[in-house]
């Protein structure tokens, strides 16, 4: 008897919901699903749009980059809207040097054009074949300007220790008074002694030391 009265309280104690009250319940369910959707939409769309800010005020400020190989590989390419100075003197160091001292005449002479930056601060400077020259003397004529065709500029900027090296080719001929594309059109020079220097056209003070060469 006593167990088949707690029997029937337990039973007493479950509720039985009734239709209409399931109905609230699925709806109130529903309710809160949907708020969660939109909360997390929203949450997805606010860090969306702080990312698309960060990226334009990045692209504001160094827009246009593009990579050029260095020798600790990262080197990038602002535009001078960026503020950042041109490099100098008191930052940089270039460095010249010829594969053989000897040339036959009519054929050509590779040189190894280095650009280090020894400064604090980044700087930016042009290590195209128009921004970083190398010329070539005959006692006190120039003979030969690797700038003498515009070229596009290739604009690094250079944090301390960085160091860029390129080649250059001499085809032991003579500029003209025009740009000429391909070096075998131009005149060749003659056999006798010159020199080679490589120089920042944006900073005449930055050259290198000068490198003797012999055309035979």
């Amino acid at each position: 008897m006593r167990e088949d009265v707690m029997g029937a309280t337990r039973n007493a104690g479950k509720r039985r919901l009734s239709k209409r009250q399931r109905a609230i319940y699925r709806r109130r369910r529903i309710v809160v699903g949907v708020v969660l959707l939109v909360a997390l939409a929203l949450v997805s769309f606010c860090v969306y749009s702080l990312g698309r800010g960060a990226a334009a005020a990045f692209d504001a400020t160094w827009g246009g980059v593009s990579r050029v190989a260095l020798e600790r590989g990262e080197v990038t390419t602002p535009h001078k809207s960026s503020g950042v100075k041109d490099c100098s003197a008191k930052d940089t160091r270039l460095l010249l040097t010829a594969k053989t001292a000897t040339v036959p005449v009519g054929g050509s002479l590779e040189f190894v054009a280095t650009i280090e930056h020894e400064g604090t601060d980044s700087c930016l400077v042009d290590a195209s074949d128009s921004g970083r020259v190398l010329t070539i003397r005959s006692g006190g004529d120039v003979v030969w300007r690797s700038d003498a065709c515009p070229a596009e500029a290739r604009q690094l900027l250079m944090a301390k220790g960085d160091k860029d090296i390129q080649s250059m080719t001499w085809g032991a001929n003579r500029t003209s008074d025009q740009c000429v594309e391909n070096q075998d059109d131009l005149p060749k020079v003659d056999r006798g002694t010159y020199t080679a220097e490589l120089s920042l056209k944006n900073a005449p003070k930055v050259t290198s030391e000068k490198v003797t060469v012999e055309v035979q």
